[in-house]
């Protein structure tokens, strides 16, 4: 239903667009319309949006709802309903809909400044529109809702009672190490019992996105996703030399670390159980117990880094928008959903009480923030920006509110805490590198067999790994690419971590000189929300938009001397 605060003038106020004979009148409608001047086409711009707004809302409230509980049979039948019966119908009629725009815009000529990035993207989408990839992109929706479901009734047995593999995190931290080696045991081979599942989940989606890709008269599917995601501001081989500038610059440093955190911890040899425990003996880090105390800390710590924001925070709050603790049924992860029609965030988490639960919190409210900074545009496009910059946001909320963290934490505790996040950044970029570049050999490498992916995936470790030792677990080692949902949820989205967290990082080096006017550029980029290029985006920020080694090296130094400020 229509938002008081952003109220509908195309759609009836009582039309619940969730079914296809309410929703294809308007689609009629638009078609049908006769666009006369450049008054009337923006008219029907903002008609169009309000349309795909309320239609994306109803398949947003239902993946919400069947994540929140996949072992639920309404919400899941709920789900595929949308993704078959909706979703379908939908895109060749936006298809039909971008054609009439463009033949529109060929003679009645919008502002460039305005309409500029908005004509791009459409361009790109009606070039790569084919009909028949539309029932193929259903099929890989359902292989995607299979996967969720399956990784979501992971649960074992431990230490007297039934735990999500999320709960298991806890016991990562412990100072006892055969506790901490038994959870990581058990979760390992819980997580091989649907091995093979999930190779056949996965190797469904490789030859559907395969298909989609020649029907679209495109290379290979990297070469589909490419133009799919629209980066048009960078290539397959900036990502090439990306991963190498990474294993020049990134990889180094990570192992360094994990070496020191070896000999601080008396060990001859890492083990993969090893590696989140306090080096020194503390007991681990315990920042909340129960979501109700993580959103009063999160609270605080937004409206230290700008009460604005903070109360935004509440507000998500007050309204429900939170869905936070780790509980059987449901998916794994974390991430921030938009409505689109009511233009609020909704953010999704399986919180434990660990401090990795804190920085997810912070992650997602920076994309939660962005969504209520982009909210005033009346174009969908604009309300959202590229995801290379969409996780600027979110990454650039972790570290402008790192000197907050005291919220949580006291004394030494703080200064572990801060250690744990800028250590985390080393290792991310690794990992980042690891996946992206996985990527690239899954969709240019035709016909490859599971054996193939394992051993190209185990030699990707040995580029970019650590140093822990992984004998007598070499299986847990080669199927550990599974745990990375993005592979077969969302593919090819990870090198924009890597991406955006350059980006984050340069925000926090101008926050350091002059906070106040760093926070007002990063509040500033993500008000433009995706109405301007990435480099653009970037720039807005304070930052620039370039992750070769001539970036990415000075910023891991950085991270390493604030690391070396701190006590151990």
């Amino acid at each position: 239903m229509p938002s008081r605060q952003f109220p509908r003038h195309f759609l009836a106020d009582d039309a619940a667009l969730d079914n296809w004979a309410v929703i294809e009148p308007y689609f009629d409608d638009l078609r049908d319309r006769v666009i006369a001047d450049a008054t009337e086409l923006e008219r029907w711009l903002v008609d169009y949006s309000e349309l795909v707004a309320a239609i994306d809302e109803v398949g947003t409230d239902r993946h919400v709802k069947m994540t929140c509980q996949t072992d639920d049979e309404a919400r899941k039948a709920a789900f595929l309903d949308f993704i078959e019966n909706i979703d379908p119908k939908c895109k060749p009629r936006c298809h039909e809909l971008n054609v009439k725009y463009l033949q529109a815009a060929g003679d009645i000529k919008l502002d460039p400044n305005r309409y500029g990035v908005l004509d791009r993207s459409i361009r790109a989408s009606v070039s790569l529109f084919r009909e028949e990839n539309v029932a193929l992109q259903t099929e890989e929706a359902k292989l995607s809702q299979q996967f969720q479901e399956i990784t979501g009734a992971q649960m074992v047995e431990f230490e007297g009672k039934a735990q999500t593999l999320q709960q298991l995190a806890m016991y990562a931290e412990s100072t006892d190490r055969d506790l901490r080696q038994r959870a990581w045991e058990v979760e390992a081979k819980r997580r091989l019992q649907d091995a093979a599942a999930l190779e056949d989940i996965f190797d469904k989606m490789i030859e559907l996105r395969g298909r989609i890709a020649k029907n679209a008269d495109c290379t290979d599917y990297r070469d589909y996703a490419f133009k799919a995601k629209q980066r048009f501001d960078y290539t397959p081989k900036d990502c090439l030399a990306f991963h190498e500038a990474v294993e020049k610059a990134a990889v180094p440093a990570f192992r360094d670390m994990q070496r020191e955190r070896m000999k601080n911890l008396g060990l001859d040899t890492l083990r993969p159980w090893d590696t989140a425990v306090d080096v020194f003996g503390r007991a681990p880090l315990r920042p909340f117990t129960g979501s109700e105390a993580l959103c009063d800390g999160g609270s605080r710590v937004f409206h230290r880094v700008d009460d604005e924001l903070g109360k935004q925070f509440d507000e998500m709050r007050t309204s429900g928008y939170l869905d936070l603790d780790s509980r059987k049924g449901k998916a794994p992860g974390g991430y921030q959903a938009t409505y689109d029609e009511g233009r609020h965030p909704f953010i999704f988490m399986n919180a434990v009480g660990v401090q990795r639960d804190v920085g997810t919190l912070i992650h997602e409210g920076g994309h939660a923030f962005h969504c209520y900074a982009a909210r005033h545009d009346d174009l969908l496009p604009y309300r959202s920006s590229p995801i290379e910059f969409a996780e600027v946001a979110s990454f650039g909320m972790e570290l402008l509110a790192m000197d907050a963290l005291d919220e949580f934490y006291k004394g030494d505790e703080l200064d572990r805490a801060k250690r744990s996040q800028l250590e985390g950044i080393v290792s991310l970029f690794p990992w980042v590198a690891t996946i992206d570049a996985f990527q690239h050999y899954l969709y240019t490498t035709p016909g490859h067999s599971r054996e193939d992916r394992r051993a190209h995936w185990l030699k990707l470790r040995e580029r970019f790994g650590g140093v822990a030792d992984y004998t007598g677990y070499e299986d847990a080692l080669a199927f550990a690419w599974q745990r990375q949902l993005h592979l077969f949820e969302v593919p090819f989205y990870y090198i924009e971590y890597g991406i955006a967290k350059l980006g984050a990082l340069q925000v926090w080096r101008n926050a350091m000189n002059d906070r106040a006017k760093a926070t007002q550029q990063y509040r500033a980029a993500l008000a433009l929300g995706g109405s301007k290029p990435l480099p653009e985006l970037f720039a807005a920020a304070g930052a620039t938009f370039d992750f070769s080694h001539k970036t990415i090296g000075p910023l891991i130094d950085l991270v390493q001397r604030e690391l070396q400020k701190l006590p151990a």
